[in-house]
């Protein structure tokens, strides 16, 4: 991968005046994820799930003046906190890579279906947890089959080789149980897939195995920290009760916040949760 400065790519993103190293560390875990893959500069990269758009901002800048990310994402430009999506995208088109970005407020199936620009890959980073289902992510893969030869994909492992991050996979695994009681979640956890699971969806839409690799993330990623203290709360338990009206699967659910808690004490609180491993892979087309 080309080298690329974690300080100016996070300089150009939409912070706060004090968020600056929140958002610094945000930028290397992302250059952590694409050190993974071969993106060569001058290629033309489609994104799906874009968000904010972190990861679009380092692919933008290992692309070069050269390539152009075409950054999709179905979610409300109003959604999002401190800033939204609509503020966040806007503030990096504004800067020195706005013009290697094409921001589409879409869903990825029917874009996919109806758009004829020629990409050499696309990348799904961290993201498939946020799709309504399991078959979403299916029906994605599939379409891509049609238009890209190379997908990159990153999400959460559900796995901690050190064990340290175990806290973090119960309470990922106690929102996405919640979540699935839910008409219209809107919680950053709506479905837990592994890597076993997104492996067979690829390799069942055509894709090929090419590669991947699974490491554990810097200490200063949060994510561990900020779904616990969502499962931690009692806003949380309130919701269970609120949600699951059906005793035996609401005791499901309770038992995984529990479990997460007890977790939560085995590590010392709060300042000994550490995020889960993230794992990376390549597909080229069949």
């Amino acid at each position: 991968m080309n080298t690329i400065s974690a300080n100016d790519i996070a300089a150009l993103c939409l912070h706060s005046p004090k968020g600056y190293q929140s958002q610094l560390q945000s930028t290397e875990h992302r250059i952590s994820i694409l050190s993974s893959w071969d993106i060569p500069h001058g290629a033309k990269i489609l994104e799906i799930g874009c968000g904010q758009g972190d990861t679009t901002a380092v692919l933008a800048e290992l692309v070069g003046p050269e390539g152009h990310v075409t950054a999709v994402d179905p979610g409300p430009l109003d959604y999002g906190s401190p800033f939204t999506l609509g503020q966040a995208q806007a503030h990096l088109s504004a800067g020195r890579l706005g013009s290697r970005i094409t921001w589409k407020q879409a869903e990825p199936i029917p874009l996919l279906e109806s758009d004829e620009t020629d990409y050499d890959a696309a990348v799904i980073s961290l993201c498939i947890w946020y799709f309504h289902a399991p078959s979403v992510l299916a029906a994605t893969l599939a379409a891509l089959a049609k238009r890209v030869r190379t997908v990159y994909i990153a999400e959460w492992s559900l796995s901690s080789v050190s064990g340290a991050g175990q806290t973090h996979i119960l309470a990922a695994l106690t929102q996405a149980a919640l979540d699935t009681h839910k008409e219209a979640p809107r919680s950053n956890i709506r479905i837990a897939v592994s890597p076993v699971a997104i492996k067979a969806a690829a390799n069942a839409a055509g894709w090929v195995d090419a590669g991947e690799r699974t490491f554990a993330p810097a200490d200063h990623v949060l994510d561990g920290k900020w779904e616990t203290m969502e499962v931690q709360g009692e806003r949380f338990l309130k919701s269970i009760h609120e949600t699951v009206h059906d005793e035996r699967l609401r005791s499901v659910v309770v038992a995984l916040r529990d479990t997460t808690l007890r977790s939560l004490e085995s590590v010392g609180g709060m300042k000994g949760v550490k995020s889960m491993d993230v794992w990376c892979a390549t597909f080229h087309r069949g």
